[in-house]
């Protein structure tokens, strides 16, 4: 059996950690620290769709239970 030992170690766990982070970045940091750029990407992709029509069952649409009632 090969044992790593150095900077192989480090390599090796270096580039495993790396390889977590670059998986994890574009899916759950970058959304946390720019929301207003997906927030556009969801207004473009759900241009033209009326949500009472597709809603399941005759339920009402999603509100905010913390927005202030205007």
């Amino acid at each position: 059996m090969l044992l790593l030992k150095g900077w192989r170690y480090a390599a090796v766990v270096g580039g495993l950690t790396g390889l977590i982070f670059a998986a994890i970045y574009p899916t759950i940091i970058d959304p946390y620290f720019h929301p207003e750029k997906w927030q556009k990407f969801q207004k473009i992709g759900r241009e033209g769709i009326n949500r009472e029509d597709i809603q399941p069952g005759g339920m009402k649409v999603w509100t905010d239970p913390f927005a202030k009632k205007e």
